[in-house]
């Protein structure tokens, strides 16, 4: 029996379930942080400040590279140019709006569609090819995306660094409340 149950989630990694609960609030607060920042870039432009990490100086693009641009672009509905800068911004605004419309219908119904991951290990491959061919195709539009030298600000740099510090301190008082329960 629990080789079909197995064999049943390489089929399909994920789960759908409608519930009573919204087992993914952290999406929707992240959905309505994500279009309040690009409602305002489309109304009021880029950021004035460089947001790039060490590495897009010395020619390296990575796979975020033009991510910001890419969304700016798609939010102002130019969906050409949001494309040519990352082809992640698409998917961003349009998945930030499904989840937009999915809360609304739960809040409005009390039911919620709700996404359960299966098989880690084909999301992950899945997750992983993508990755590698946004960060093939983002180097090879590296003369697009590149930032003139003249332009080296730090505040990039830190600006990146702050996801990991955010991740790495919420991972830390978790370990620390963890310990004081044992």
């Amino acid at each position: 029996m629990r080789d079909l149950a197995s064999a049943a989630a390489w089929r399909r990694p994920l789960a759908f379930r409608v519930e009573r609960h919204d087992a993914h609030r952290w999406f929707t607060l992240a959905a309505v942080g994500g279009l309040v920042l690009g409602g305002l870039m489309a109304v009021f432009g880029l950021p004035p400040v460089d947001v790039h990490g060490l590495a897009h100086y010395i020619g390296i693009m990575d796979p975020m590279c033009g991510g910001t641009r890419s969304v700016w672009a798609a939010m102002s509905g130019d969906w050409a140019m949001s494309w040519t800068y990352n082809p992640l911004g698409i998917p961003l605004v349009v998945g930030a709006a499904a989840t937009l419309v999915r809360a609304a219908i739960g809040a409005a119904s009390g039911y919620w569609l709700n996404a359960y991951v299966r098989s880690w290990p084909v999301v992950g491959a899945v997750s992983g090819v993508l990755f590698v061919a946004l960060a093939v195709n983002q180097q090879l539009h590296a003369d697009l995306l590149r930032t003139p030298r003249d332009e080296f600000s730090p505040v990039g740099p830190v600006l990146n660094a702050l996801p990991l510090l955010i991740v790495w301190s919420v991972m830390a008082v978790r370990n620390r409340r963890a310990r004081r329960r044992v």
